[in-house]
């Protein structure tokens, strides 16, 4: 029974142990010191509080859920039920961040796909959702994380980051809907569930506290004001949020930022990740995305180069491909294997076909174009 649970603590924060072994490994090789203070974006870090623990609040309600619900019963088909499903996924990483729409709509895709009888399309269901949440999010500071340590990192005005990564999210849309159309049927569906209706007075709270994070990340209020306002009210609505948030995923960027910190003030390693970014950042950083995940690769190879337009193209389009490439990707396997045990073998060959393909036109787009 330990053992058991060892384990599953293991498989379940793996990514949170792999960053702390990272950060303890280092901190042999430079000693902690006076500088490692100067390794935390505190502003980060609280834009990603903020914004989880309302959305956590949020989905307690059960508000975008029933929202999705409701924009799903307008449509009668197997095919434009989940092209709405993809749809929302791939808008709800842009509010709410990848792993949270998926977190969010993943459970909806099954229950849909699950009593109109229609199981045939869930491996597929769930592959196009994964992809549109790490890739919807790409498009806006908060959609994905390594996008929110980017934007703080570098300062990008707000206008030049939607437009180095429109014309990928435009291919992204293209191609998503594309493999809906032609891989799914046009068979009836029925969604017999009515959405139900909604504690109003916590909704428009709770929108209002959304819009203070939004307004925290895009810098036009404090970051420390979000600290002053969102926990004390949260602590009176709705306790449990505050204890949902992913604490995971803030452990892991502090984690990151020990070890990337580390990293850059070993000259041999500095001099080598210089090298390799300065012969193609967008591919170099894509690819180390498949290794060692999208988050941890835009915090490390931050550090060697200040190519950021590059660099945040590489580690958004670096989100697909392998099982690893991203937090996102291994929410969305382990949810289907609670869905759908007998079947995880088929559902890795058929999530790395799709989305080795995805991370391979989107990389030979920008290449091909110059982006």
């Amino acid at each position: 029974m330990a053992r058991a649970r060892v384990l599953g603590f293991i498989k379940t924060n793996i990514v949170v142990i792999i960053a702390a072994l990272a950060a303890i490994i280092t901190a042999f090789i430079v000693p902690p010191d006076a500088e490692y203070l100067g390794y935390f974006d505190l502003k980060t870090l609280t834009c990603l509080f903020c914004v989880l623990a309302v959305v956590c609040a949020l989905r307690n309600i059960r508000f975008f859920y029933t929202l999705a619900k409701m924009i799903v019963r307008c449509f009668r088909t197997a095919r434009l039920a989940i092209l709405a499903l993809v749809y929302v996924t791939f808008i709800g990483s842009m509010l709410i961040a990848n792993d949270m729409a998926l977190l969010t709509f993943l459970p909806l895709g099954y229950f849909i796909l699950h009593t109109t009888g229609k199981e045939k399309y869930m491996a597929f269901a769930f592959i196009m959702q994964n992809i549109a949440a790490n890739l919807g999010g790409m498009l806006t500071p908060f959609g994905n994380p390594q996008n929110l340590y980017l934007y703080t990192k570098f300062n990008i005005p707000d206008g030049e980051f939607m437009l180095i990564m429109l014309p990928p999210f435009l291919i992204s849309i293209a191609l998503i809907t594309l493999c809906c159309l032609i891989f799914v049927r046009c068979e009836p569906l029925r969604i017999e569930e009515r959405a139900a209706s909604l504690p109003l007075g916590r909704v428009a709270i709770y929108l209002v506290l959304f819009a203070l994070s939004i307004l925290i990340v895009f810098r036009l209020i404090p970051f420390w004001v979000g600290l002053v306002v969102i926990p004390p009210a949260l602590l009176i609505l709705d306790r449990q949020a505050l204890l949902q948030v992913d604490y995971g995923l803030l452990l892991t960027f502090v984690f990151f930022f020990i070890f990337s910190g580390n990293m850059a003030r070993i000259e041999a390693v500095r001099s080598f990740f210089s090298y390799l970014l300065d012969m193609n950042t967008l591919v170099f950083s894509a690819l180390s995305c498949q290794f060692i995940s999208n988050v941890p690769s835009a915090i490390l190879l931050s550090q060697f180069t200040d190519n950021y337009r590059h660099l945040l193209l590489g580690v958004n389009i670096g989100g697909v491909g392998s099982l690893i490439s991203s937090l996102a990707s291994l929410i969305t396997f382990k949810e289907y294997s609670k869905q759908d045990p007998g079947h995880t073998v088929r559902y890795v060959l058929k999530f790395s076909a799709y989305n080795f393909a995805f991370l391979f036109i989107l990389i030979g787009f920008c290449l091909i174009f110059g982006i």
